[in-house]
């Protein structure tokens, strides 16, 4: 069994592709990406390690319906924490943003994901330190760095690949140890 599950929201579709490019750099020790909207909380449970991925929308949103969405997301996906023991379990989470359009909010979707795991005693880790990124306020950000891994892919795609690969350099040991 893969022991990292890699589970995502997305609207655009560039959170899936990006699900995709991390579930292809971990190999064998992840499995298969799954879009939230087709996932139960029984099947994150299942993994002792986890990547969430989302992106950010409008007001500091996650994606669902009551967000704009054209399916369910995470927001819908939310309720299903509550209660859940995952202590001893170990998350990492990427979120997409736009810093020029959503100066205020960017990726602020990173820091409710997290406030959701860390509520049911997960372990999240994976933070970045906010070097290289032009934004106002972000809610995923703590002391000067992200809560997990921040990619615009509307004003810097050209640094995504090499941001992923040194993210997964510096989690990979935690999820699959």
């Amino acid at each position: 069994m893969n022991r990292i599950g890699i589970f995502f929201g997305t609207d655009t579709g560039r959170t899936r592709r990006i699900a995709k490019l991390i579930a292809q750099k971990l190999g064998d020790a992840a499995a298969a990406p799954v879009n939230i909207n087709r996932a139960t909380i029984g099947d994150l449970a299942a993994y002792p390690a986890l990547i969430l991925g989302t992106p950010t929308l409008g007001d500091g949103e996650l994606p669902g319906i009551d967000s704009g969405s054209q399916s369910a997301g995470w927001l819908e996906f939310m309720p299903q924490f509550e209660g859940q023991d995952w202590t001893g379990k170990t998350v990492a989470i990427f979120g997409l943003g736009d810093q020029d359009k959503y100066p205020d909010e960017f990726v602020d979707a990173i820091a409710l994901l997290h406030d959701a795991v860390t509520a049911c005693g997960a372990r999240v880790v994976g933070d970045i330190a906010i070097d290289g990124y032009r934004f106002k306020t972000s809610q995923a950000v703590i002391d000067d760095r992200f809560l997990g891994l921040a990619l615009d892919q509307v004003n810097q795609p050209a640094l995504t690949e090499a941001r992923v690969d040194a993210w997964l350099a510096a989690i990979a040991p935690m999820l699959t140890g």
